[in-house]
C-alpha cells in the first residue's frame, strides 16, 4: 500500500507502541499514512517511546507524531491518553480514525488458577488489559463521532488464548477472551465502526521469552521452547504487515477474530 493510497488523512492511535508489535505497527503506519495524518503513540516506557517518536518525526516530516508516556492501568494514565486522543481532532481535516488497542501484559504465568486469591492482583491486571481498552476506545469514538465521508476503524490485538485455555495463563486468557467479546459487542452496536480482533501469532518478543521460561505448566513451556528452537516464532514486522494488509483489503466481517495463520 503506497502512502495514502488506501486511506486518506488519518488520526491514528497505537497503544503499547514502544516495543514489539506496537513498535513495528508504528513504523509501518508512519511510512504508509499520507501527509496531514496524525500518529499518537502511547506506552509506559518513556525512553524507547521518545526514541521512536524522534525517529518517525525525522523520517516523515509531513506526519504529526506524538509520543505519550502513560500507564493505561492507572486512571491518570488512561485520562491523559484519552485527552491526547481527543486532541488529534486539531490536526486538520481528517478522513479516517484508526485505533489499535495493542497495550497489554502477560500476567503472572508462574501461578495456576487456584493461586489467585488476592483481588488486588487480579483487578490490577484487568485494569490494564480490559478496562483501559474499553474506556480509551469509548472516549476516542465519542471524540470522533460518525459523519459522512469519515470512517472509523478499531483493532483489538487478540490471541489464540481468547479462544483456547492455556494452563497457567488464567489472567491472560481471561483478559483476551473478555476483550474479544467486548469488541464484538461494539461491532454489533455500531455498524458504522469497522472492528477487527487480530491474533498476531506467536511473536518473537520479550513476552514470548517470559512464556517459555516462567509458565507454571511444563508442557506449555516446552511447546514455546520448541517454537523458538525451530525458528517458528513470527517476526513482529511480518505480523504487523499482515495486519495492515488486512485493514487495507477491508474484507473481514466487523467484529471477527482473524488469526495470522488464517490468511
Amino acid at each position: 500500500m503506497e502512502p495514502g493510497r488506501a486511506w486518506g488523512r488519518t488520526a491514528c492511535v497505537v497503544t503499547g507502541a514502544s516495543r514489539g508489535l506496537g513498535q513495528s505497527l508504528a513504523r509501518l503506519l508512519a511510512a504508509r499514512l499520507p501527509p496531514g495524518s496524525a500518529l499518537l503513540l502511547v506506552a509506559r516506557s518513556a525512553g524507547p517511546l521518545g526514541q521512536l517518536e524522534g525517529e518517525l518525526r525525522a523520517a516523515r516530516p509531513g506526519l504529526l507524531v506524538r509520543g505519550l508516556p502513560a500507564d493505561l492501568g492507572s486512571e491518570e494514565g488512561l485520562r491523559r491518553a484519552a485527552e491526547a486522543g481527543r486532541e488529534l481532532r486539531e490536526a486538520g481535516p481528517l478522513q479516517r480514525l484508526l485505533l489499535v488497542n495493542n497495550a497489554g501484559s502477560l500476567g503472572d504465568v508462574s501461578k495456576t488458577f487456584s493461586d489467585f486469591t488476592e483481588p488486588g492482583e487480579v483487578n490490577s491486571y484487568l485494569n490494564l488489559n480490559v478496562t483501559s481498552a474499553l474506556c480509551l476506545t469509548a472516549s476516542i469514538l465519542k471524540a470522533f463521532p460518525a459523519q459522512p465521508g469519515f470512517s472509523r476503524l478499531v483493532v483489538n490485538i487478540s490471541s489464540l488464548c481468547a479462544l483456547k485455555p492455556f494452563k497457567s495463563w488464567t489472567l491472560y486468557c481471561a483478559g483476551k477472551a473478555a476483550r474479544d467479546m467486548m469488541f464484538r459487542v461494539l461491532a454489533a452496536e455500531e455498524p458504522d465502526v469497522r472492528v477487527l480482533n487480530y491474533a498476531p501469532g506467536p511473536l518473537d518478543t520479550s513476552m514470548q521469552e517470559e512464556a517459555r521460561t516462567l509458565s507454571a505448566d511444563p508442557e506449555l513451556r516446552q511447546t514455546f521452547l520448541r517454537l523458538q528452537e525451530s525458528g517458528q516464532l513470527i517476526e513482529c514486522d511480518v505480523s504487523a504487515k499482515k495486519l495492515l494488509d488486512l485493514l487495507a483489503a477491508d474484507t473481514f466481517e466487523s467484529g471477527a477474530h482473524v488469526d495470522f495463520y488464517d490468511t
